[in-house]
């Protein structure tokens, strides 16, 4: 049986990257990952948004790309040096900053995929997730970081996607010719780039393989439409984009 976040979910899957940040958005000064983003995906129609979490210096979880707040907002100092006051006056013009409890309770029919993206967020993420466990998906580049998330989350089971580690051992024994049932255990959805630098992640024996045990592909970060139905009718179930508002209009015509 799929897990709760997948099971009744409109196909393919549209996972707003970071929510939604249109180009009229980002011109009046909104970013990614703002209470603004998540709004206008779920506005759009997406019902999966993708998201990142930090810890503030007070130890609320928000939802935040990066280390840092220079790229985003110019300022320099690290998420982990601010407090949520002082983030939610940075964020005040740029769409404002959300925690991640925030937006589990203010949007309860939306399904969020959630990217651990430092350590000292993992044991808080996974306690607020604990009881919202059958609409999120907890995924991070750090196999350690969302093992740790999905244990505080314990005995909720948040839906699973592998980090490096995991995709590199899935990879490496298809490519051996090994069985990938056991590299694929504890895996709902298996979320991937096309090609990692000169390797091409993404194949047609990839996802046959994925199928097989159960388990979904979605590929990030997919903004081209064109490449969006290419990759839909190679099989892949879910679609990671910047475009959420493209990816519906070019995926589930009317």
């Amino acid at each position: 049986m799929p897990h709760p976040y997948l099971a009744g979910a409109r196909r393919p899957r549209i996972l707003a990257h970071r929510g939604l940040t249109t180009p009229a958005m980002h011109d009046a000064g909104q970013v990614e990952n703002s209470r603004a983003a998540i709004e206008a995906a779920i506005s759009a129609g997406c019902d999966m948004v993708e998201t990142d979490c930090h810890l503030t210096r007070d130890g609320r979880v928000v939802l935040f790309h990066d280390a840092d707040l220079m790229r985003v907002t110019g300022d320099p100092r690290k998420v982990a040096d601010v407090t949520l006051d002082e983030l939610v006056g940075i964020m005040r013009a740029r769409g404002g900053v959300i925690t991640l409890d925030e937006a589990l309770t203010a949007y309860p029919e939306t399904r969020f995929n959630v990217d651990i993206k430092a350590l000292a967020a993992a044991d808080p993420a996974g306690r607020i997730l604990a009881e919202h466990a059958h609409r999120v998906l907890v995924t991070s580049f750090s196999d350690t970081y969302r093992e740790r998330a999905l244990a505080a989350a314990a005995p909720g089971r948040p839906a699973a996607s592998p980090g490096q580690r995991g995709v590199i051992r899935i990879v490496a024994s298809l490519l051996l010719g090994l069985g990938v049932a056991k590299a694929l255990r504890g895996f709902d959805a298996l979320q991937i780039p096309e090609r990692q630098g000169p390797l091409r992640v993404l194949t047609p024996r990839l996802i046959a393989a994925a199928h097989r045990h159960g388990v979904e592909v979605h590929v990030w970060t997919v903004n081209d439409p064109d490449r969006m139905r290419e990759l839909v009718a190679m099989g892949v179930d879910g679609i990671v984009t910047d475009r959420a508002d493209l990816a519906i209009e070019a995926l589930r015509p009317q």
